[in-house]
């Protein structure tokens, strides 16, 4: 019960800001499609405004396939859960449909993300995780016609039923999410992770002392091979990478580029670069210049001085949660999906990748200080607030 009404409130409340917004601010689309697919939809503009941006890409991709260039950088089974709800509720706005059914989606993975914690935490600081998790400044995302909620789902099943050691049931898991988002790959490591440590455990005492034994007295080599022996023999390694790997084998059939989806990424701007790999120290020094060169009061520089504070606090909290003893397996994926997209030179986006990384919510919620808790929740709601105005009404957040 507190999980459904923390989600109401949080979806009522981020419809109110819409309307709000509206009487506040015009309507300046930043992206194509809205006059087409948004405007005309006959819905309230409160509504139809959580699928800007990426929301009208996955709209044409859902009704049209890829007919459009460059929309192979939004990967397809998002796309096609949209197409077949569509045709099955064919007498309402697919507009509609598809931010009825993220939002249905995101209730559904806060459930998931409630027993997934509660394998390790108390209830008390489980509720925490959870409201700090719906109340994240950018966690709109979740309730609009993105990939963020179906992403988050597959990715949290995957760890709860690799916990219950159900691994072949977790790859399948992991390879939906890698046919939705290009970081579900990531889980790859994270779930060999999770079975060796089962493996672990199903030999009972002596499993814990294996591996130092191991090095003491036959060497590092010996341990490496005993690791891949666990890695070849997993169905994690067979059935997870499946979905990237059709739709990287439909790309080079149809496009003759299996890596279409990332070199693809510079058309969309931010100055991504999709030929080469941009260190983070660089990165770093490229914002170190933008803000040397824009006004503090202009909204590209809030925008930028946004993702760059996102990146590096969610960098912060995760060594916080490696030193906190969060399960390795979640920080090994959580890593990954924070540090490879700055890899294209930006941090654009960032206040929305980092979503998903969930151990950042779990260093929030196991905060002792309850005062504290109640300032920093505050403060998100007031920026959530803040962040959902500026994206309803157009204009560029992450």
């Amino acid at each position: 019960m507190f999980i459904f009404i923390t989600f109401l409130i949080w979806r009522v409340g981020l419809f109110s800001l819409a309307a709000l917004g509206s009487n506040l601010l015009p309507f300046a689309p930043r992206f194509p499609y809205a006059d087409m697919l948004l405007i005309p939809s006959g819905l309230p503009s409160w509504f139809w405004s959580f699928a800007n941006f990426d929301g009208v890409h996955y709209l044409t991709i859902a009704k049209e396939g890829y007919s459009a260039q460059y929309t192979q950088v939004f990967f397809p089974f998002f796309p096609l859960v949209l197409r077949f709800f569509q045709n099955l509720i064919f007498f309402a706005s697919p507009v509609f449909v598809g931010i009825t059914l993220s939002s249905l989606i995101f209730l559904a993975s806060l459930y998931v993300l409630g027993k997934l914690m509660s394998l390790d935490y108390k209830k008390s600081e489980v509720k925490w995780i959870i409201l700090f998790f719906v109340f994240f400044p950018t966690s709109f995302f979740f309730g609009s016609l993105y990939t963020e909620g179906i992403f988050l789902l597959f990715m949290l099943s995957a760890f709860y039923e690799a916990r219950r050691k159900h691994f072949r049931l977790a790859a399948v898991l992991g390879t939906l999410a890698s046919a939705t988002r290009l970081v579900g790959i990531f889980l790859i490591l994270a779930l060999w992770w999770e079975e060796i440590i089962a493996k672990r455990e199903k030999m009972g005492p002596k499993g814990s002392k294996t591996i130092k034994l191991e090095t003491k007295y036959t060497g590092y080599f010996e341990v490496i091979i005993n690791y891949l022996n666990y890695i070849v023999h997993s169905p994690i390694t067979y059935i997870l990478p499946i979905g990237l790997l059709a739709y990287m084998i439909f790309l080079q059939w149809q496009y003759g580029d299996f890596l279409y989806f990332w070199h693809a990424q510079p058309v969309f701007g931010a100055q991504r670069s999709g030929a080469g790999i941009i260190l983070l120290p660089q990165v770093v020094w490229r914002y170190f210049k933008i803000f040397s060169n824009l006004s503090p009061l202009k909204e590209p520089f809030i925008i930028a001085f946004t993702e760059f504070v996102a990146t590096i606090l969610s960098i912060v909290l995760l060594i916080i949660a490696y030193l906190k003893k969060v399960r390795l397996s979640y920080l090994i994926f959580s890593c990954l999906t924070i540090l490879v997209p700055t890899l294209t030179g930006t941090f654009s986006s960032m206040p929305r990748y980092i979503l998903v990384a969930f151990p950042l919510f779990i260093v929030l919620g196991l905060i002792k200080n309850k005062w504290l808790k109640i300032v920093l929740l505050t403060i998100f709601i007031v920026l959530l607030s803040f962040y959902t105005i500026l994206f309803t009404r157009g204009h560029w957040v992450s």
